[in-house]
């Protein structure tokens, strides 16, 4: 077999590497003892790991490279934020209200009363859910949980939802939630970086490297929650066992499963008309995709000439796109039009209309079927999402279009002469739709952490 054709040598790779991988750690930890939350011994073994990293890299001459980094590192160490480096022991540090204090090495402590709200002798229950603000729909399942938790068995647990790369790893690792959305925005760049980084085929012939490499579906987890049989079936065949897969669906926000009041109602709160059939039109947390262009072809395709009246109405979601949403505000609509910025009570607003016109974000899709709305996508972010497209498609509860004309004209057959098409796929969503998937997931933890509580801990203590 030929040798690879970008050869490494061992030595410069560990030359770079650590002081990479021991220089990032370090710098988590202040050099001072000035927050008095960490004795002298950690700033003490902090100096010695600095002088044993520079005696471990100095018996090389320094190259360019190495040279570079040592001013990279002199840039991160003065201008980026210290955090006390204990690992995921360091829930929330960045924030006030979740803030844990470290008393010894190795041990934390919680600001908070351990015993509030629950029975004397019972410490809370902590649970820590790691996410990363790529998207808003991987925060959103978290805080569902979260609020899942909180229903459901009160003070009994403390949930806490951790961006893992932006609050804990230093620069320029906590950019990488940016970098994504920055990419997500413009399509063709994530759709190159995506692609183009993808491999196909993997071989490792280094065994003792593997647990650097998690795999989509990790065998050793206690649970693997899938949200349909689909992505079951792509979990035993990853090599998991039946007993760690659970079918729950995918969790959304508790206020989902709770019933909503009439359309009539939602609309007159909504500022909308209560007797037209509506449209919501909404591109995510970011405002993103053809809205305007599609607004448009809607404001016409739902006006009929004929008797000068509309047959439709629509509600735009700009998300935290505010230029976005003051130019649609600007507009002399043809038809009855309610702009609306960032919302949190989504489940009104779309109870509030008759079908949904969005991209193939997993979490938006899951909300419209519960809702029992048919769904338009009219786009989808490359890679993650090209799965939700037939997914919809196939089962009956939507159409896949990127025009704006086409999704405008589908609209308007909906409120119109293929009434019945549309009344079909909303009980299709309905079918397809888990709405109490949160509360499984939630309850099935619970049980996994009793079960654990039965069997004797032990633990290591100075």
């Amino acid at each position: 077999m030929p040798p690879s054709a970008v050869a490494q040598d061992p030595s410069n790779l560990l030359h770079l590497g650590l002081p990479l991988y021991l220089e990032s750690f370090l710098s988590l930890l202040p050099a001072t003892d000035s927050s008095a939350r960490l004795n002298s011994s950690c700033a003490v073994r902090r100096l010695s790991a600095r002088a044993a990293l520079c005696a471990a890299v100095s018996s090389q001459p320094p190259s360019k490279l190495h040279r570079l980094w040592s001013e990279f590192n002199r840039f991160v160490q003065t201008h980026c934020e210290r955090r006390a480096a204990i690992g995921l022991a360091s829930l929330g540090l960045s924030s006030e209200a979740n803030r844990l204090d470290i008393d010894d090495p190795g041990v934390v402590e919680d600001d908070e009363d351990p015993l509030k709200g629950v029975v004397k002798g019972e410490k809370r229950k902590k649970v820590l859910i790691l996410m990363s603000d790529t998207g808003g729909g991987h925060r959103a399942s978290a805080e569902a949980i979260k609020a899942a938790f909180n229903e459901e068995f009160g003070d009994e647990y403390q949930v806490f939802v951790t961006d893992l790369w932006t609050e804990h790893t230093p620069w320029p690792f906590n950019q990488l939630p940016r970098s994504y959305n920055f990419l997500v925005k413009h399509g063709a760049l994530w759709k190159m970086t995506y692609y183009s980084s993808a491999p196909r085929l993997v071989h490792q012939p280094h065994f003792a490297a593997t647990s650097t490499f998690i795999a989509r579906f990790h065998r050793l987890v206690t649970r693997c929650y899938c949200p349909s049989s689909e992505v079951a079936k792509r979990a035993l065949k990853a090599g998991l066992q039946p007993s760690q897969i659970k079918i729950y669906g995918l969790p959304v926000r508790p206020s989902f499963v709770k019933p909503v009041r009439s359309k009539v109602e939602l609309r007159k709160e909504l500022g909308m008309v209560e007797d037209l059939p509506a449209v919501l039109l909404m591109g995510g947390g970011e405002g993103m995709g053809p809205i305007e262009a599609t607004a448009r072809a809607l404001s016409d395709s739902l006006y009929n000439e004929n008797v000068e009246e509309p047959i439709g109405q629509i509600l735009i979601i700009c998300g935290r796109n505010r230029k976005l949403a003051d130019r649609l505000q600007s507009i002399d609509w043809k038809v009855p039009v309610q702009v609306k910025g960032f919302v949190t009570k989504m489940e009104e607003c779309m109870g509030a209309c008759d079908c949904i016109i969005s991209k193939a974000g997993p979490g938006t899709i899951v909300e419209a079927m519960i809702r029992g709305l048919p769904i338009i996508l009219n786009g989808y972010i490359a890679g993650q999402e090209v799965g939700n497209v037939p997914y919809v498609v196939d089962n009956g509860c939507g159409k896949f279009s990127k025009s704006p004309k086409e999704i405008a004209k589908i609209v308007a057959q909906w409120f119109g002469p293929k009434s019945d098409e549309l009344r079909a796929m909303s009980q299709n969503a309905l079918k397809l739709a888990r709405p109490d998937a949160v509360f499984k997931i939630v309850r099935d933890l619970h049980e996994l952490i009793r079960e654990r509580s039965l069997v004797k801990q032990y633990s290591c203590t100075a």
